[in-house]
This record gives structure tokens, C-alpha cells and sequence, in this order.
């Protein structure tokens, strides 16, 4: 044993590892020792440091958090070809999906290769083809287009789209929505085919996706993205998240970060104003605008449209 009290510091290690290290079955029974998975053990004292980062995270970062440590842990027992897949890949990612942590692991093997199993783990086979998985964060991961794909299975068409929203976007690069859609026509997945057509690559964030699905799927049209504002002497003004010029009607999601930081609300104060100067109407919509009735978030946009002289 170290002085840490474990010969692997602080990371995930197999039994048969320990034993090979002269770690005693006694020892690793023992209450310092966490059990995730059958034959996994790891340190369960915590870094002082890292504790106090940790209590800075919001709870859903401490959710993702833990959820990349779960990973760390079962990677322990993957065989040397096995990765991360499906919607667990996408999450490794750092794509926004449902945050079911308990059922997001999925891990794959390429036949006859059967992947490690595990309580709380999917494994999956996948028919034999040229390896795409790439090392994040120190493990296997499969590649996005492939994962999305794959995530299929598992995610409604609504989360498809806004993973694949995060995926196109313009800023991240990571692939592009000719790439998902050359992936599904190789897997002979003809159901996504509806899905990318709603796909677009100017959504910033995941409520922005789901606002403007919930917009056209409510009769109204479809916002146009990231469309920015000038003076007439072509001066930058702001960048809205979704707007119809046509009818200078803005749209904008606003996250619970404008409300809490002083700060950003001075900026954006002076932003509406000068947006209003443009002959804008902005329309803003809060967290309880969409939850749990939607519709309100409808009628607003609605309201502002009518007034712009749309009409339906």
C-alpha cells in the first residue's frame, strides 16, 4: 500500500490488478475502498482540492461529473477494443442529452467480440468495420456521427435534433449534417431522414432547438438564426438568437444566467434598448414560458407576429 492508502492513487483499478499488486482481498473488501462495479474498486477519499471545485458545480454538472467517473471506473474492466457508444458517447462528448444518468451507459464491441457486461451498463455488438473511436479524456469513445445514429435507438426525435443542433453547429465544427446523413443511409436508418431535415446549424444551445420546434410545430414560421442587428452604418449592434426580419420580431431564450449575475443584466438592459431602437420587438422567453405549458411561449410569439402584421 502507499501512502495514499491505494497503489493506484486515486484512480478506478480491477481487483486482479490489486491482488497482482500484493493488495490483500481483505484490504480491498474493506470500507476505503468504493465497489461501482463487480471486480472495480477505487479510493474513496477525496482530494480536499477537489471537493471544493466540486461544490462550485451546479447540480447538474455534479451529475455529469459523476457520470464521467462512472465511466472511468467500468473502463477498467473494457477489453482493448471496446468504446463508449451510442448515447454515452454523445454525453462523453459533451452533447446535451436526457440526463438519465443511471441507463446513459452504453459501451460497444465489434463481433465475435462480446463487449464487457455489467449491472447498469448496455453493451451492444456492432458488425465488423473499420474502427472510429477516439481517446477523450483517456478513454475510448465512438465517433459522433456514428453515435447519433446509434443514439437512435435510445433518444426520441426530439433530442435527436438537438444533439445534432449541438453537433452542426458552426462554432464547434464537429461534423456536419451531410455527414449524419450519409451515416443513416449507410445504417439503412430511412426514420432519420425526417429527423435532419429539422436539423439547422445556427442553435446555440438546447432550449433554443427546442423553442423553435415548438414554434413551427405550433402553425407559426420558422425563425431564422443567429441574425444580427446593425446600425445603417453597418455598426454591430447584437446577434439574435432566432428572429423573422420580415416582421423585425426577435425571439430570444433567456437562461437562468441573466437573472443572477448583475452584471450580464446591465448588458443586456442596454442591449434591448438598443435592439428597440432598430424598431425590434424582442420577445423574451423565460424557463416557466415553456414549463410545463408551452403554449404560453406560443402566444407570445404569436402576439408579436399579429402585431407585426402576419397573419396566419
Amino acid at each position: 500500500m502507499t501512502t495514499q492508502g491505494s497503489p493506484f492513487g486515486n484512480e478506478p483499478f480491477t481487483v486482479a490488478a490489486a491482488l497482482a499488486a500484493g493488495v490483500g482481498r481483505g484490504a480491498l473488501a474493506g470500507a476505503r475502498f468504493d465497489a461501482p462495479f463487480r471486480g472495480v474498486r477505487q479510493w474513496n477519499r477525496e482530494d480536499p482540492g477537489e471537493l471544493a471545485k466540486r461544490d462550485k458545480l451546479t447540480p447538474k454538472q455534479r451529475e455529469l461529473q459523476d457520470f464521467k467517473k462512472r465511466c472511468r471506473q467500468f473502463a477498467t474492466r473494457m477489453g482493448d477494443t471496446d468504446f463508449f457508444s451510442h448515447g454515452t458517447a454523445l454525453i462523453l462528448r459533451g452533447v446535451p442529452t436526457p440526463q438519465d444518468w443511471d441507463k446513459a451507459m452504453h459501451i460497444s464491441g465489434i463481433r465475435p467480440r462480446n463487449p464487457a457486461r455489467s449491472a447498469g451498463v448496455v453493451s451492444h455488438r456492432l458488425a465488423p468495420r473499420e474502427a472510429a473511436f477516439r481517446a477523450i479524456g483517456g478513454l475510448r469513445v465512438e465517433h459522433p456521427v456514428r453515435a447519433w445514429v446509434q443514439a437512435s435507438t435510445h433518444l426520441t426525435d426530439v433530442e435527436l435534433i438537438v444533439a445534432a443542433d449541438h453537433l452542426v453547429a458552426r462554432r464547434r465544427g464537429l461534423v456536419t449534417i451531410d455527414q449524419l446523413r450519409a451515416e443513416a443511409r449507410r445504417s439503412r436508418t430511412p426514420a432519420l431522414e425526417p429527423v435532419l431535415d429539422r436539423v439547422r446549424e445556427g442553435s446555440e444551445s438546447p432550449w433554443e432547438t427546442r423553442l423553435r420546434l415548438i414554434l413551427v410545430d405550433a402553425g407559426l414560421p420558422e425563425p431564422d438564426l443567429a441574425v444580427e442587428l446593425r446600425t445603417a452604418d453597418g455598426r454591430f449592434l447584437a446577434r439574435l438568437d432566432q428572429g423573422y426580419p420580415r416582421y423585425r420580431v426577435g425571439v430570444e431564450y433567456d437562461g437562468r444566467q441573466h437573472a443572477e449575475s448583475s452584471a450580464q443584466f446591465a448588458r443586456d438592459a442596454d442591449r434591448w434598448r438598443d435592439i428597440a431602437d432598430q424598431g425590434w420587438d424582442l420577445v423574451r422567453i423565460l424557463h416557466h414560458h415553456l414549463d410545463p405549458d408551452p403554449n404560453v411561449a406560443i402566444d407570445l410569439v404569436r402576439r408579436a407576429l399579429l402585431r407585426a402584421g402576419w397573419r396566419a
